[in-house]
């Protein structure tokens, strides 16, 4: 399978959108903003993930990073809490490592 990068940038945009809910309306701008920030970096990962260059369990912990980072970035929004903010970084995570997965195939 291919690795289809902007439609998993839209896919992870619709996974924040989904798990900010009630948020989302302050939020989107930002996040929006924050994924395109951090697209270089977490498409690389998925990159040297797909050429054997990383480990499954090597991209999870790099991404665990990226993770954190976007969740701290979104709680400085001060208009979400800190579950939801982790929840939108961990969703649009979720989504970046099941398209690698499933490019792998």
């Amino acid at each position: 399978m291919s690795f289809d990068s902007h439609q998993v940038m839209n896919d992870m945009l619709v996974a924040m959108q989904t798990s900010l809910a009630d948020d989302w309306q302050e939020a989107s701008g930002y996040a929006q903003q924050l994924l395109i920030q951090h697209k270089e970096m977490m498409f690389e990962l998925a990159k040297l993930r797909l050429e054997g260059e990383l480990t499954e369990q090597e991209l999870q912990n790099e991404l665990i990073d990226e993770q954190e980072t976007i969740a701290a970035e979104l709680l400085a929004l001060q208009v979400i809490g800190k579950a939801s903010a982790q929840r939108a970084a961990q969703a649009a995570m979720n989504v970046l490592i099941r398209a690698v997965r499933t490019a792998m195939i």
